[in-house]
């Protein structure tokens, strides 16, 4: 499932208080969970607040994943080259994430802080890493 959207909620109101998803590893993150993360994070946020809050999705999967199918069982040696040749088919893109890249930027007021925060560890729980919330 590939991402949508990178930009929710209102872009264009002011808000007080920024919030921001970090990864605490570097690794590679898949498209399919970061599309889980944003609408999960999203849903929670369109049910509370409506549109007043924006959020954007701070990393692309640019990483093209491939993969080299091996045969086994009967008959494998000879439909396989094993290794040889090996540029394999496209499975899937991921996200290439460092130690402390910001995954996700969630912008709201003060008074629905409990809330964006309550999203954001939602998000998190969709991720491969651990990840920590920070306040500015």
């Amino acid at each position: 499932m590939k991402i949508t959207k990178f930009d929710m909620g209102t872009q264009q109101k002011q808000y007080d208080t920024v919030l921001q998803l970090i990864s605490l590893r570097s690794m590679n993150i898949r498209q399919n969970s970061l599309e889980s993360a944003r609408m999960t994070s999203n849903r929670v946020l369109e049910l509370a607040l409506g549109q007043n809050f924006h959020m954007r999705v701070k990393v692309y999967p640019f990483h093209v994943l491939r993969e080299n199918p091996l045969a086994s069982g009967a008959g494998a040696d000879r439909m396989s080259k094993g290794m040889q040749l090996a540029y394999g088919k496209p499975i899937g893109c991921a996200a290439r994430v460092r130690e402390g890249q910001i995954l996700f930027e969630l912008k709201v007021n003060k008074e629905h802080l409990n809330i964006a925060r309550e999203a954001l560890i939602k998000a998190s729980k969709k991720f491969p890493c651990s990840c920590k919330i920070v306040m500015k």
